[in-house]
């Protein structure tokens, strides 16, 4: 796999500081039942990494000692870590929003049957990744018959009440571009997703989120490999909004890898550029207000990713 940090370290993009926290997202592990091209993680059914009981605890400790409302389970598929519901539990159990950032092929894997049902008795939000209402796309990016799968999955969770009105069980899906190209106006996608998966598949969710491709890990790779690395970086480059730096999801939130080590996104976890405290990569257990507030947030090229044209976060489009 080509290395991308060498090429996104130089960059001009501007200094930007964070703001109060807000959201804690923890990478449970990069273990996966897919593989896909555009996945920034480079997860896969192969990978070792996955958060222990410890630093499992460790999350559980800081949800209690601090103010955050919010977490985000990601991957990986967060749901193979074998921790996963002792966190959802017992973070579910201290009033705090959990968000499950699902690839929706996992509920049909062994073991998981009933992770819908969990789900729902924990009101966790799902957010789950279908890069396209076309099962050809679909399935070029994922693999050959994730889409079906997925479809099937979605209406598992249909059944557990999620995206269906009134249920308080909140669907909500995740698109990003199937190429070297920018996501269209948000809110007219999700019109058309809406239209084309209940009139063909008559399955309901709540809200479409837009993602861009990272030009990092195995969509960086490939870019390099397709010579469109440059190309594609000019392009976000060009559609950089200054109004977009205003909301960046990095100035509210920090990322914590399955060690625990703190990282200003998530994105920069996959480029292995920590937050450092005296020679140190920081740990959530060093974390406090004091040395969060107002510190610099480390920047590189691929942060045009998130501030090109309607902007890009894990909350979907910024404007």
């Amino acid at each position: 796999m080509h290395a991308t940090l060498p090429l996104l370290e130089t960059t001009d993009f501007p200094a930007i500081k964070r703001g109060q926290l807000e959201t804690l997202q923890v990478n449970l592990g990069y273990l996966c039942n897919q593989s896909c091209l555009h996945c920034h993680v480079n997860a896969g059914p192969t990978r070792k990494e996955n958060m222990q009981e410890e630093t499992v605890e460790d999350v559980l400790r800081f949800l209690r000692d601090s103010n955050i409302k919010k977490l985000d389970l990601t991957g990986g598929a967060p749901e193979l870590n074998p921790y996963f519901r002792h966190l959802v539990t017992e973070v579910n159990s201290m009033g705090i929003h959990i968000i499950d950032r699902c690839n929706l092929t996992v509920l049909h894997e062994q073991g998981q049957e009933d992770t819908a049902d969990f789900l729902a008795q924990h009101k966790v939000e799902v957010v789950a990744s279908l890069p396209c209402y076309l099962e050809e796309n679909v399935d070029g990016q994922r693999g050959d018959g994730v889409f079906q799968t997925s479809i099937a999955a979605i209406k598992l969770l249909n059944i557990s009440g999620y995206g269906i009105e009134g249920s308080g069980l909140e669907l909500n899906l995740m698109y990003n571009p199937v190429g070297a190209h920018l996501p269209p106006a948000q809110c007219q996608l999700e019109k058309d997703y809406k239209r084309e998966l209940n009139s063909h598949y008559g399955i309901f969710f709540n809200n479409l989120y837009t993602l861009t491709n990272m030009p990092i890990k195995r969509f960086g790779s490939t870019l390099i490999s397709k010579g469109e690395f440059d190309s594609y970086m000019n392009l976000l480059k060009d559609a950089y909004q200054t109004a977009n730096l205003q909301t960046v999801m990095c100035r509210n939130l920090i990322s914590i890898d399955w060690q625990g080590t703190v990282y200003d996104c998530d994105f920069n976890q996959m480029l292995d550029l920590p937050l450092i405290e005296k020679g140190k990569k920081m740990h959530l257990n060093d974390i406090t207000n004091e040395n969060l507030d107002k510190r610099d947030i480390i920047i590189a090229d691929h942060c045009y990713g998130c501030t090109a044209g309607q902007g890009s976060s894990c909350g979907g489009a910024l404007v």
